[in-house]
């Protein structure tokens, strides 16, 4: 029996021009061990999605012919973490130097959200 397409999202590949940086924050902030790491990349578990900071140089290897875009090209995409408390989490965020794009804030269709930045520009959420 086949599997059902699409599957589950694995793996996302975030491109990073300071990887040593973007490392430090996911392990500072996230505190999760790494899975796997390399002079190219880092990769961390968030359940059952791995997520793998790659350095920029590599990533036209992997997309070409596409294009890599830099970080001030403006965010494309954001991240959600589910949290049972925005505000403690915002606090504990504060705590590990992070600084929020937004929030905390009540949104219209009806949870609570506060985002913020890595170093590689990718946007995080988090939300109840």
């Amino acid at each position: 029996m086949e599997s059902p397409w699409p599957g589950p999202i694995t793996a996302i590949t975030l491109f990073a021009e300071d990887l040593a940086a973007t490392k430090a924050f996911y392990l500072e902030v996230f505190r999760l061990p790494l899975s796997y790491e390399d002079e190219a990349s880092a990769v961390f578990s968030f359940g059952n999605t791995l997520i793998n900071l790659l350095d920029a140089t590599e990533a036209p290897a992997l997309i070409a012919p596409g294009s890599v875009a830099g970080p001030d090209a403006g965010a494309r995409v954001q991240f959600t973490l589910g949290v049972d408390d925005v505000d403690a989490t915002c606090a504990l965020l504060a705590e590990r130097g992070v600084t929020l794009l937004n929030g905390p804030m009540d949104r219209p269709w009806g949870i609570r959200t506060a985002s913020f930045r890595d170093p590689a520009g990718h946007i995080w959420e988090i939300a109840r």
